[in-house]
């Protein structure tokens, strides 16, 4: 099969018709095999039966509902373990993802040899208040990531190897960093294509201004698991001995000057008044802490099923 479309969604049951017969067109249009996956994340609306009602047209449209709402991370996650074709698209049920875009994602992924390749929707119709948080967020993340290329990290419309899709893991809300996912697990080849956004023509929304700050938590699990996942005590076990050596100098701040004053009838010190005696034991007692904490993920990290799951290009 050539082509898995991967379309996530909630309460869009005005546009799937439209939707469901736009990439039909755009697919016998290009001869390629190809299915269609919804994935209804436990709408309320009549999503469900639209689909149903397609699906007896069209063979090739095929369900995943879920049975409460779960978000779009998960819904993806499904997807793309029943997805078959060797291209994987991902695009949003509310039409503002053109169909139309879908050959040139297949090619670039086919014939330009890539893994990944990310719309990037140049010129948008959304409100100010959506679009500027959205520029500040994709510059942290491409600051973050690595991945310099990459203008619209959470842009829906996105192309996949088969293989991609099916060695990563999208959970939470990590569908705003699949791109991201893709290179923590080997696959660096990621390319961008400009795309056209449309309008949104029915329904409203689902995504509100918490989602940005949910996403900057999210890239910063992304940024430890990457950098620290699999050797914790590289990172608490230096933070708790640097505190820990933070700690005996204060120590032997107080005591100096301990010293000094008992051998002084002109200068007075108190131990428990010294700011000196408060860092000592603060530093310390986080010092070990840290490390204690290092050491607990060391151990967890050794009993994990996944400690030696390496992503492997090629083998004699």
């Amino acid at each position: 099969m050539d082509i898995s479309v991967v379309i996530p969604l909630y309460n869009e049951e005005e546009s799937l018709p439209e939707l469901a017969s736009w990439i039909e067109r755009v697919m016998n249009a290009n001869g390629f095999s190809y299915e269609i996956i919804f994935v209804n994340d436990g709408s309320t609306d009549r999503s469900m039966d639209v689909i149903h009602s397609l699906a007896e047209k069209n063979p090739s449209i095929h369900a995943i509902s879920f049975s409460r709402n779960y978000g779009k991370s998960p819904a993806l996650d499904r997807g793309f373990h029943r997805a078959q074709g060797d291209v994987v698209i991902t695009m949003d049920a509310d039409l503002q993802d053109s169909p139309d875009e879908i050959p040139e994602l297949y090619r670039m992924i086919k014939e330009e040899g890539y893994d990944l390749v990310s719309g990037w929707k140049k010129k948008r119709y959304d409100p100010l208040s959506k679009t500027i948080p959205t520029k500040l967020f994709n510059a942290t993340a491409r600051r973050v990531s690595g991945i310099k290329n990459l203008h619209d990290f959470n842009c829906g419309l996105k192309a996949y190897r088969k293989d991609v899709v099916k060695h990563i893991e999208v959970y939470g809300d990590m569908h705003r960093y699949i791109p991201y996912l893709a290179k923590n697990a080997g696959y660096k080849k990621i390319g961008e294509k400009v795309v056209h956004h449309q309008a949104r023509k029915y329904g409203h929304t689902k995504f509100g201004l918490d989602r940005f700050v949910n996403g900057y938590l999210d890239l910063g699990t992304l940024w430890f698991q990457s950098r620290f996942g699999i050797k914790p005590m590289h990172i608490f076990g230096l933070l708790g001995s640097l505190m820990f050596i933070i700690g005996l100098i204060a120590v032997f701040i107080v005591l100096v000057l301990k010293i000094i004053a008992m051998n002084s009838t002109s200068f007075n010190f108190y131990v428990t008044k010294s700011v000196y005696f408060y860092l000592s034991l603060t530093a310390m007692v986080l010092g070990v802490q840290f490390f204690c904490t290092g050491l607990v993920g060391e151990l967890i990290t050794r009993n994990s099923a996944e400690r030696n799951n390496y992503l492997i290009a090629e083998e004699f």
